[in-house]
């Protein structure tokens, strides 16, 4: 795992970020929106923790070395988030949602919103065959979505 990094908040703040992330030459405001968009599309409509438990799986992939570093690169890195490859324009149009998943993203990078996911690296949908995700240790159940590490 990446040592402990600040960011810099757009507006100025600095934010300690309790999660191992490097930013590095990515803006806070960056990371919260690329963060945002993954919680958006891959936890839509469930509760607080599940939808930090996507903010944190994105976060523990940055942290780890076999992932990009950032949470933009992490999120954008081929097709590990479906919606990447699902042909449809990455547009938050749901305001509410888009407000929720914004709100866990900042607070995430934060620090408020622990890892409820104990770690986890990946995750899929509990209404899919497992397959290789089998062979990894499981984590937590939460939101209609199994984590592993």
């Amino acid at each position: 795992m990446r040592p402990i990094k600040p960011i810099v908040a757009a507006i100025g703040a600095v934010i300690a970020v309790l999660a191992p992330v490097a930013v590095r030459a990515q803006s806070a405001d960056q990371a919260v929106q690329c963060l945002a968009e993954a919680v958006y599309f891959e936890s839509r409509g469930t509760g607080p923790q599940s939808r930090a438990a996507v903010a944190h799986v994105v976060l523990n992939r940055a942290g780890d070395d076999e992932f990009p570093d950032t949470p933009c690169d992490v999120v954008q890195d081929g097709c590990q988030f479906s919606y990447q490859c699902d042909g449809k324009p990455e547009r938050l149009t749901e305001a509410e949602d888009r407000a929720k998943a914004l709100a866990t993203a900042r607070a995430v990078l934060e620090g408020a919103m622990p890892d409820p996911t104990n770690g986890a690296l990946f995750f899929h949908s509990e209404r899919i065959d497992p397959g290789w995700f089998a062979t990894r240790d499981r984590t937590a159940t939460l939101g209609g979505h199994i984590f592993y590490r």
